[in-house]
């Protein structure tokens, strides 16, 4: 009987030592949510895509607030107050880190971060370095997805 309670200590250990991992950046523009107007359909969709990089490296609480407020920000200048104070709700509810989803706060780690969640995390500067090198492909992405979703339809 001692055994399996060392092996499941061992397990536990292991699996709260290991180093997270970063995903490669995804967006999907606003998520659940629409891009912009039926006559400009990616019109504020910059702004969202601009936000999925900030919630795919993840931080600190204070970094999320900023984060949703420069989106209200953007979208108020696209297309007015009531889409951007409905937006920023949105993300300020459903954005949590602490919710299993992929548009979480951080949602570039893996969601345990040990045996705990993330949650609100300031990237350690190993943590950093992983952001620092794979910021090239992220910025490659969201030049690629302007191209591809333009806010000005001819």
């Amino acid at each position: 009987m001692r055994s399996i309670g060392f092996i499941i200590a061992c397990l536990f250990l292991t699996t709260a030592c290991q180093a997270n991992s970063l995903k490669p950046f995804t967006t999907d523009g606003c998520s659940l949510w629409i891009d912009g107007t039926p006559e400009q359909p990616n019109l504020w969709r910059h702004c969202c895509v601009a936000h999925d990089l900030d919630y795919w490296k993840g931080g600190s609480e204070a970094e999320r607030k900023a984060s949703d407020e420069r989106i209200q920000a953007c979208v108020k200048e696209a297309q007015g107050s009531g889409m951007a104070n409905y937006i920023y709700s949105n993300v300020r509810w459903g954005g949590s880190p602490y919710w299993m989803n992929n548009y979480r706060w951080g949602y570039g780690w893996d969601y345990f971060d040990g045996v705990w969640p993330r949650g609100y995390k300031v990237p350690t500067a190993e943590e950093q370095q992983l952001i620092d090198k794979a910021m090239p492909a992220a910025l490659k992405v969201i030049a690629e997805d302007a191209i591809q979703h333009p806010t000005k339809v001819n």
